[in-house]
């Protein structure tokens, strides 16, 4: 069983070594219990999801520059800091179809759209984006492949322990789950770490064994 790296909202935030190069330090905003991770390439920090709770994420950064936010999708729990936060980065980032959406909900500038095939800057590294449609139409994962050790990947509502994020329709399942097997179980290895928008951490190799129990059962 994978570290789990729990945290809990008002409690301490986790940090955690990625790589020798990069750090993410993870803390529980919100009364969702959100997840938002300020990743530290050394030369730049980039935030996954402002979720809620701006003043536990600003004493997070403290003065240190913000080079980039990103959002990983358009429900309101995974920006309701943005527009608090949108001000001390250099640069909003979110998945192409789902960029306006947020822009309109949160009262900030048009996120940078990104999809498959695209980089977002982490200092002089990067991270993957893969383009997961589903959850909702412009969802995303950010895919971390530091120098050494495991991938980590930062799924949003995309994928947690125990499944795929919540659909509102057959078709967006099948579309999600078709993704998430295309995508992410096809391309990543069995020790690639999952940090997904909520709650505690898991591997690929944890949850590969229920794809088709997951597709049995339709959610």
């Amino acid at each position: 069983m994978p570290e789990t790296f729990h945290v809990t909202r008002g409690g301490a935030p986790l940090t955690l070594a990625l790589s020798p190069t990069v750090t993410a330090t993870k803390v529980s905003v919100g009364p969702g219990d959100n997840n938002a991770y300020l990743l530290d390439g050394g030369a730049g920090l980039l935030l996954v999801d402002a979720a809620d709770d701006a003043a536990t994420l600003l004493d997070l950064l403290g003065e240190r520059p913000l080079a980039t936010i990103v959002t990983t999708h358009r429900h309101r729990d995974h920006w309701a800091a943005l527009a608090a936060l949108a001000g001390r980065s250099e640069r909003l980032v979110a998945g192409r179809p789902d960029a306006e959406a947020i822009a309109e909900g949160a009262g900030v500038p048009t996120p940078d759209g990104v999809w498959d095939g695209d980089a977002v800057a982490l200092g002089t590294e990067q991270l993957e984006v893969v383009g997961l449609v589903g959850h909702t139409p412009g969802s995303i994962v950010l895919a971390y492949r530091g120098p050494e050790g495991p991938t980590h990947l930062f799924t949003g509502d995309s994928l947690f322990p125990g499944g795929p994020g919540k659909t509102w329709s057959p078709a967006d399942f099948d579309s999600l789950i078709d993704d998430l097997e295309a995508k992410v179980f096809n391309r990543f290895a069995d020790d690639t770490v999952v940090h997904p928008g909520h709650g505690d951490a898991t591997t690929i190799g944890t949850e590969r064994p229920h794809l088709g129990e997951w597709r049995a059962r339709g959610w």
